[in-house]
């Protein structure tokens, strides 16, 4: 490749140009096809450079959203794709989601399992789509949407990603700091918040690599203890096989679940891309695929289904102390995996409980380390603040939300995981289209036009067709607060099922394929 680095930079700065067009927003480092090599960032005196350079002595990631030049892509491992979905989702958090189907639901332990399954596999399909482009492009997720949106239209989408990415660290660091406050109650949980938050930010500030080595081990502890886990109370025998629910209530109560659960699993797809674009464009999107699901899919249902079955237990002896409901009742998923595990281990359980609290570490990690990058899409003046500033930003940011949502959680779960599967739903109904009908698959993209305003689509069509989306979101919806004309209709009064998330995506889906050749028709583009 002909690196621009080789010219005369200070004597002949118009001379770098992207095909034939002299490119005068461009930097002159910047290779044709929009690659930025990596010694460029500590070019300059400006404050950006500065410390850009001293990121580079302090070994930590310098890159943000700029292309990965082919030859600096050196991470062949397919074990750091899987490793890394697994460490994530080997947690207390996808635990916790597990218990809402009794808890909130009131499934019994047949149907629950069955949503978790069938839901999770409908959720990681995307995320293991859009990781496969990574390699191809060596491009962030959310540039990639610039494509799909168009370079100001992503600005839309790039705001929910920045909300998604601060509430599941708030969401997650949450069910971290009930563990701690099980393990020991003198811990507050504002102080459990903040613990495993600077943990996070520690590794996230160092970048993609040592995300990546971080997340091949963390998972290994925290299985283990799962075993453990699961060990102890099957030897208890307190589990108990609820009965399958029945009626119209029933079938609202799957869906509803069945919402959550895919708002879950769907949740990494807009940062999918984020963790294969060091990889080289040969690699096997098939094998990366299947590695990204083989990440996903086990500790997705090991984990839920494990919280879904312990949760049963807070039904045994309803007229006397039930140690499960009772720790349940204090401090929600912690408190009862510490009444799995203190009782017979003492000590040492209430260490496991440490290490569970510390697995949101593992969990975190991809959404600090994405919530940078998606601050700089915004623009180049939020380009100039480094991506590691930024993670210290989102870092003081949602241990600010989390903090007084501790006391709401249960609440906060539910809602939060349904607004992910909401908008992710619209977000891949125009993405899929885009890229399946519109694009033709992977020929049909000129990767170099990611960051040319005028080579990519004006996103008129991707946002009308979000629009309409949010219109079958909430048709479809059914939340405490507000239910849909049609989602009363699926289950029984007073709140029916949600199905918010299917109607959104079909919405959005039908809406593009009628807007967008229009918006091609009239554009060009």
């Amino acid at each position: 490749m002909d690196s621009k680095l080789d010219r005369d930079l200070e004597k002949n700065p118009a001379e770098v140009g992207v095909g034939s067009e002299t490119y005068e927003k461009r930097p002159p480092y910047v290779y044709e096809d929009g690659a930025v090599p990596g010694e460029a960032f500590d070019y300059g005196d400006s404050f950006f450079a500065k410390a850009q350079r001293l990121a580079g002595r302090l070994k930590i990631e310098q890159r943000g959203i700029e292309r990965v030049p082919e030859d600096e892509r050196t991470d062949h491992s397919l074990l750091n794709v899987g490793s890394l979905w697994l460490a994530a989702n080997m947690v207390i958090s996808s635990f916790a989601l597990g218990v809402l189907g009794k808890s909130v639901f009131f499934l019994g332990f047949v149907d629950a399992i069955l949503v978790i399954l069938f839901f999770n596999l409908l959720g990681i399909m995307t995320v293991c789509f859009f990781s496969t482009l990574g390699p191809v492009f060596g491009l962030r997720q959310m540039i990639l949407s610039r494509f799909w949106f168009g370079f100001y239209g992503v600005y839309l989408i790039a705001i929910f990603n920045l909300l998604a990415c601060i509430g599941w660290s708030s969401v997650n660091v949450i069910v971290g700091a009930q563990l701690l406050h099980t393990v020991n109650p003198d811990v507050p949980g504002f102080a459990g918040i903040i613990i495993i938050a600077v943990c996070t930010f520690v590794v996230t500030l160092f970048g993609y690599k040592v995300v990546h080595i971080y997340e091949f081990w963390s998972w290994i502890p925290t299985f283990i203890i799962f075993l453990i886990v699961l060990g102890e109370f099957a030897h208890s025998g307190d589990f108990i096989n609820l009965p399958m629910s029945v009626g119209d209530s029933a079938v609202g109560s799957i869906l509803s679940f069945g919402s959550v659960i895919y708002g879950f699993a769907t949740g990494w797809t807009s940062y999918a891309a984020d963790y294969t674009v060091y990889h080289p464009s040969n690699q096997s999107r098939k094998k990366v695929f299947l590695w990204t699901w083989l990440g996903l899919i086990f500790p997705l249902l090991f984990t839920e289904m494990l919280g879904c079955a312990i949760m049963t237990a807070t039904t045994l002896d309803e007229n006397a102390t039930n140690k499960y409901a009772t720790g349940y009742a204090e401090s929600g998923a912690g408190g009862l995996l510490g009444a799995v595990l203190i009782p017979p281990l003492g000590g040492f359980g209430k260490f496991c409980l440490v290490i569970l609290a510390l697995s949101i570490i593992a969990n975190n990690c991809p959404n600090i380390y994405s919530v940078a990058l998606t601050a700089q899409v915004f623009g180049r003046w939020v380009q100039r603040v480094p991506r590691f500033m930024w993670t210290l930003i989102a870092t003081a940011v949602y241990i600010a939300v989390a903090i007084p949502g501790y006391v709401h959680f249960e609440e906060v779960l539910e809602h939060f995981m349904n607004f992910i599967a909401y908008w992710l739903a619209i977000y891949e109904g125009v993405a899929l289209m885009e890229h399946f009908v519109f694009r033709r698959g992977i020929g049909g993209y000129d990767a170099e036009h990611y960051d040319m305003p005028h080579k990519l689509p004006p996103g008129i069509a991707a946002i009308g067709s979000f629009c309409v989306g949010v219109v079958g979101v909430v048709l479809g919806m059914s939340q405490f607060w507000f239910v849909g004309p049609i989602g009363i209709r699926i289950g029984a009064p007073p709140f029916g099922g949600d199905i918010g998330f299917e109607l959104g995506f079909a919405f959005a889906a039908v809406a593009y394929l009628a807007l967008r050749p229009l918006e091609r028709k009239y554009f060009g583009r």
